[in-house]
């Protein structure tokens, strides 16, 4: 590997690092400053959860209806069991049906 290179990928790697760093600690330090109460603290309480959907919901989409189809019942049998693990092995083995089936 060149020197150059391996320069910019010191610094790339030392910059990503400082980014996460500052990221994390910058959460840290201005949590103390959020108020407790109120819409904003419900609406930073709802933040993971509109996250998470915003990641998931177009890759559910993009996979059509089979990924719908796994989706909710993903959503069923954990809303129902409460059981996380079957809740994703059954979501998996809609997938893997309509895989195997080239449905």
């Amino acid at each position: 590997m060149q020197p150059a290179a391996e320069l910019d990928i010191f610094l790339a790697i030392a910059l990503a690092a400082l980014a996460t760093y500052g990221l994390r600690a910058g959460g840290l330090l201005l949590a103390e400053r959020l108020p407790k109460t109120g819409r904003l603290r419900r609406g930073m309480d709802a933040l993971p959860g509109a996250l998470l959907l915003s990641l998931v919901v177009p890759s559910i989409a993009n996979a059509g209806p089979w990924g719908m189809l796994a989706a909710g019942v993903t959503a069923l049998v954990a809303w129902r069991s409460r059981n996380m693990l079957a809740a994703m092995l059954l979501g998996m083995i809609v997938v893997l049906a309509q895989r195997q089936l080239g449905l």
